[in-house]
C-alpha cells in the first residue's frame, strides 16, 4: 500500500481492509448509483472507522464506511444510525453527504456499511493546517456558516424529518449528567484522581437544571473538526453523526461554544486552535448570530457551558483511568497533559456556573 501527497492511502484490492471488493461492489452496482469498478483509497488520520474514498468507472467519489475489525461495545460505531441521520436530513437542507446507500446483509461483508457521497473542503484540525487553507476573507466567514448550519438542525422538528424515534424527548441534561457522574465515580480509584469539585457540580447542576424545551436532533460533538469547510469558509458538510441523538439544542450549541477557542483562552491557543487565529469570529459573535437565527432565549446559557466542561471533565477522567490501568498504550501520550484538562475543565466548569444569576449561596 503507498501514500500519496493527497493524504490518502492507495489500496489494490487485496489491499482493503473490512472489505470483500468483489462482493462490495456487486452490492453497490445493484443498489446505489456507484458504478463499479472502484479505486479504493483508504482515508487516513486515526479514525477508528474503517473508512475508503470510492472512484467510480464514471469518475463520480463516494465515502464507504463500516465499523472497526475485532470485538466491539453493543452500541458503539452505529453505522445505521449515522446513515438515517443523513438519510433524513439531507432532503431537509442540513448540510451532510448525500446518502447512497446502507448494507447490513452478512453475505456481502460482516459488518454493516453505508455509502455516501463525497464531499469537497477540510475539517479545521491545526492553526498550521488552517492559516495554509483559509485566509482571512475565509475565516470571516465560517463563524456565519458554522452557526447558520446548527441553527438549521435545531429549527427542525425530528418527528416531522422522520427521526422522532431517535432518542427520548425528555431529560436530555439530567440523564447526561447522571451517567458522566457515574463514569467518574466509577472511575476514581483506577484514576487515583478524585475532586470535590465534581460532586460538588453535580449537585448544583443537578438543582439548577433548566426546564427544556423541545427536543431536537443534537449533534453531539459540534466542532470545527466535525464539520467540512470549504475554500471560502462555508461548511460543505457535518459529518460524524455516531452519537447524534434527541436532546436541548441549547447543551448542543454551548458545547460548539466550548469547543471554539479565542486567543485569550491560554498562552499558546493560537499556536494549536484553528479558531484562535486572527480572523475567525469571536464567541460573542457566534452567540449574536445563533439568537438571531433561532430566537432561542439565552439566559441560561452559562448553566449549558458549565454543564458541557463539567462533561468534558469526566470523559476526560475516564480516558485518564482507562490510560492508569494499562487498558489503552500510554506511547506518546501526555499523561500530566491529560490531567491538567480535567482540572482545567472543572475550574472552567464552576466559573460558568457563578456567572448565572445566583439561586444558592455557592
Amino acid at each position: 500500500m503507498s501514500t500519496d501527497a493527497t493524504g490518502f492511502d492507495e489500496a489494490g484490492s487485496d489491499e482493503v481492509a473490512g472489505f470483500d471488493v468483489e462482493r462490495v461492489e456487486a452490492w453497490m452496482a445493484a443498489e446505489t448509483r456507484v458504478v463499479p469498478p472502484c479505486t479504493w483509497r483508504r482515508l487516513t488520520g486515526g479514525h477508528s472507522n474503517l473508512t475508503y474514498e470510492l472512484t467510480d468507472a464514471d469518475g463520480s467519489t463516494f465515502v464507504i464506511r463500516r465499523p472497526p475489525e475485532g470485538d466491539l461495545l453493543p452500541k458503539a460505531h452505529d453505522m445505521f444510525r449515522e446513515f438515517r441521520i443523513i438519510d433524513a436530513l439531507h432532503p431537509a437542507g442540513v448540510p451532510v453527504a448525500e446518502p447512497i446507500g446502507y448494507c447490513d446483509d452478512r453475505d456481502v461483508c460482516d459488518r454493516h456499511f453505508y455509502v455516501m457521497g463525497k464531499v469537497g473542503g477540510d475539517a479545521l484540525y491545526t492553526a498550521e493546517q488552517t492559516a495554509n487553507q483559509l485566509d482571512l476573507d475565509a475565516r470571516a466567514r465560517v463563524g456565519n456558516s458554522f452557526i447558520d448550519a446548527l441553527a438549521h438542525l435545531h429549527s427542525l422538528d425530528p418527528v416531522e424529518i422522520g427521526l422522532g424515534e431517535l432518542g427520548r424527548h425528555e431529560g436530555y441534561v439530567e440523564r447526561q449528567l447522571t451517567t458522566w457522574y457515574g463514569s467518574w465515580v466509577a472511575s476514581a480509584e483506577a484514576a487515583e484522581y478524585d475532586d470535590d469539585r465534581t460532586h460538588s457540580l453535580h449537585e448544583r447542576l443537578l438543582a439548577r437544571l433548566p426546564p427544556q424545551g423541545p427536543a431536537r436532533v443534537v449533534h453531539g460533538d459540534f466542532g470545527v473538526h466535525n464539520v467540512m469547510i470549504d475554500e471560502r469558509g462555508d461548511v460543505a458538510a457535518v459529518l460524524d453523526w455516531e452519537i447524534g441523538t434527541l436532546g436541548d439544542p441549547l447543551a448542543d450549541f454551548a458545547y460548539a461554544l466550548n469547543a471554539w477557542i479565542e486567543p485569550s483562552d491560554a498562552p499558546d491557543a493560537s499556536e494549536v486552535s484553528p479558531t484562535a487565529l486572527p480572523g475567525f469570529d469571536s464567541r460573542a459573535d457566534l452567540t449574536a448570530r445563533y439568537a438571531a437565527q433561532t430566537g432561542a432565549d439565552l439566559t441560561n446559557l452559562g448553566y449549558y457551558r458549565s454543564f458541557n466542561a463539567f462533561k468534558t471533565a469526566c470523559i476526560i477522567h475516564g480516558v485518564f483511568a482507562r490510560y492508569k490501568l494499562g487498558m489503552k498504550s500510554t506511547e506518546g501520550i501526555d499523561m500530566a497533559a491529560l490531567f491538567e484538562r480535567i482540572q482545567s475543565s472543572l475550574t472552567t466548569a464552576e466559573m460558568h456556573l457563578a456567572e448565572m444569576h445566583p439561586v444558592e449561596a455557592d
